[in-house]
């Protein structure tokens, strides 16, 4: 299961990690938090403000059908944005148990093997919520999850890393993936062409629990 903050973030962030797990013949689950309705949409998308949230919500979808999830679930949590005053409907706003009750409830109903979050190394305050949200569910759950990963962020220091997968196999149907999300700007269209081969051909993450790594040998895979 991978949870993540809103639409667009299971492609963007996690999309080569999902469709990994899927080509391994693991079952696997989106939850996300918001609709990620607070954004702008993209030039020429054709998606006005107000109608954002929905169309984000369809895309995640579509996206995730892309990437051969068999369950997406959508909390009904509002976007928090950047910065500003949290109303107590946002991620960020809403009391700190009752997101991590959400996804604990979310995990006890899934029962997944592997559990993959982002690591919010860009700073975004719902990205830090359902990072801190998803590790507290973890680790008060009855059901045993056997190994818990944060999807780094590009720029991240190899010393970080745990476990790095070659993903170019699958590059042809993430791009898929991320054209289903045409509200929104991907982060990486604009990178030089080797770059971009890169953070799409690779899923690089961090295993944080169990938390005890060595540094002796990078993972290849998940399972």
């Amino acid at each position: 299961m991978v949870v993540v903050a809103h639409p667009g973030d299971e492609t963007f962030r996690c999309g080569s990690t999902l469709l990994h797990a899927a080509a391994s013949g693991a079952q696997t689950a989106v939850l996300c938090a918001t609709r990620g309705e607070a954004g702008d949409p993209a030039p020429d998308s054709g998606v006005t403000v107000e109608a954002l949230g929905a169309a984000r919500e369809r895309e995640l979808h579509a996206a995730a059908a892309l990437l051969g999830v068999s369950s997406v679930e959508l909390l009904d949590y509002a976007d928090s944005g950047m910065d500003g005053d949290a109303a107590s409907t946002t991620l960020v706003g809403a009391l700190f148990d009752d997101v991590i009750d959400e996804v604990r409830a979310a995990l006890e109903q899934f029962k997944p093997h592997v559990v993959v979050t982002l690591d919010a190394a860009d700073g975004h305050r719902d990205h830090k919520r359902i990072r801190d949200a998803t590790l507290a569910a973890v680790d008060d759950m009855r059901w045993k999850v056997e190994r818990v990963y944060l999807q780094t962020a590009p720029g991240t220091p190899d010393a970080e890393l745990t476990t790095v997968i070659d993903s170019s196999e699958f590059l042809p149907q993430r791009e898929r993936a991320v054209a289903a999300h045409a509200s929104q700007v991907a982060p990486y269209v604009a990178l030089p062409p080797d770059l971009y081969r890169d953070l799409l051909n690779v899923a690089r993450l961090q295993r944080v629990r169990p938390p005890i790594w060595d540094g002796s040998e990078l993972e290849t895979s998940l399972f």
